[in-house]
């Protein structure tokens, strides 16, 4: 690894390398790599940052009013529903899917317009801090292929997946793959194209992408399981994400979700389970054997999954754990929303919602969660789970991040010295910070989103 100087970034940040600690950077300069590997973390003052900052190509000094924080990892997208964001959130899942979701997602035969979603989107989610998504494409190749591309060219890191699904009861007619044989053999040319396309293959990756149990037939299943071993990619799709989707399964095999993916092959390490709301323990104690683990989506799960996700017992028996928009069965864009909802859900689930119950009998102990923890879980935590070195602010990591300016004009984010450290300032800004407070976004040490600081 070359320790040759391209970016040198100056001043305070913050990351949460464990899920009980903010480490405040106060006054620091990070180096990194023309590979985009941090090599230094040193106080700003002091003669190795002198060396730094005389040798490095690149110079970024953050106002006084800035902060740096680590990138945000969105473990679940559903990058073609993108243009029904905010919409049509009214029906049950299994409702909603086939009056919506499938409808739309058909379109994508189009490249075209496929092409002028995916460069919405991405701008649009780089402008945000997601610095890395991982993305539900539809079944067509040509615009995922698009995607991948889209991702490669705009600098964002990504995983892509083609969608499997071919039940004839679980998908509609004109939107499924013919057979389990053309999809499997589709998800074998895309994941060829993702590589071909994506312009690094160590920045967009492919994702064997089987939609959930209910739209997949077993000899679908099987060979995506085997497509995942061959290939070494990893694996995404829904888990027990609702009461309904959670039944159907355990009355089709008689087993679980997790079991079942498990004897199909699909649940891997970094295998990326979306939602899991109705995990048993027996459930997360296969999950963290297998190295796999939870996309948590607190909002879309508000509307679809007929549950808190326990994301502190997870946590306490090791799963893996990341954060997910669910663009867009959740209607926000961004993490930072998504690590309050994350709060406030564990909030709930530990003190109940029904006050018709006694105060003891209402909820789940021990259940709540705080920033510091689903700030952690929406970037060292999504980090471990998909096996990639981001997520914190550490020598051998790549530096993927975004600065946020505490005095933007018309903000709501502002600092008051009278009341304010830089805990305080740290919690402001995962609650309430917009993407017009966002002044820089960084992947791989390239600045690929932001805006000029004032």
């Amino acid at each position: 690894m070359s320790d040759d100087v391209d970016l040198a970034v100056v001043g305070t940040g913050y990351h949460t390398p464990r899920v009980d600690r903010l480490d405040v950077l106060s006054d620091q300069v990070i180096a990194v790599n023309t590979a985009g590997v941090i090599v230094d973390v040193v106080p700003d003052n002091g003669r190795r940052a002198r060396e730094i900052l005389a040798t490095a190509r690149h110079v970024a000094r953050l106002a006084g009013s800035e902060r740096l924080l680590p990138g945000l990892i969105d473990t679940h997208i559903h990058a073609p529903q993108w243009p029904q964001l905010g919409t049509g959130l009214d029906l049950p899942l299994e409702e909603w899917l086939f009056a919506y979701t499938f409808p739309l997602e058909a379109r994508y035969a189009d490249e075209a317009f496929a092409d002028r979603v995916w460069r919405h989107m991405v701008p649009a989610l780089l402008a945000h801090g997601t610095t890395t998504a991982v993305y539900f494409s539809s079944i067509h190749e040509s615009s995922t292929r698009r995607l991948a591309e889209v991702c490669g060219e705009l600098g964002q890191r990504a995983f892509v997946g083609r969608v499997a699904m071919d039940h004839p009861q679980g998908t509609p007619e004109w939107y499924r793959d013919v057979t389990a044989t053309t999809g499997i053999d589709a998800s074998a040319r895309s994941i060829d194209d993702v590589l071909r396309f994506g312009a690094d293959p160590t920045r967009v990756r492919p994702i064997v992408t089987p939609r959930f149990v209910p739209a997949c037939t077993d000899e679908l299943l099987r060979g995506l399981g085997d497509l995942a071993a061959s290939t070494g990619q990893i694996v995404q799709t829904h888990c027990s994400e609702s009461d309904w989707a959670h039944g159907y399964v355990l009355e089709r095999f008689g087993r679980t979700d997790s079991e079942v993916l498990e004897g199909f092959g699909l649940l891997r390490e970094s295998t990326v389970l979306a939602h899991a709301d109705h995990l048993t323990d027996d459930d997360m104690d296969r999950v963290r054997a297998r190295a796999a683990g939870v996309a948590h989506c607190p909002l879309s799960n508000s509307y679809f999954a007929n549950a808190v996700f326990p994301l502190r017992r997870a946590l306490d028996r090791g799963v893996r754990v990341g954060l997910g928009s669910d663009v867009a069965g959740g209607p926000t864009v961004g993490l930072l929303p998504q690590c309050s909802h994350a709060v406030t859900v564990s909030r709930m689930l530990e003190d109940g919602v029904d006050p018709r119950r006694a105060a003891g009998e209402r909820g789940v102990p021990e259940s709540r969660i705080d920033t510091v923890t689903a700030f952690h879980v929406a970037t060292a935590g999504g980090a471990e789970l998909l096996g990639i070195p981001v997520g914190s602010f550490e020598v051998g990591r790549k530096f993927d991040a975004f600065s946020v300016d505490l005095e933007t004009p018309g903000s709501v984010l502002r600092q008051w010295d009278e009341v304010d450290d830089e805990a305080r300032l740290f919690e402001k800004i995962v609650r309430v910070a917009a993407s017009s407070d966002i002044t820089n976004v960084w992947v791989d040490g390239r600045r690929v989103a932001g805006r000029e600081v004032r």
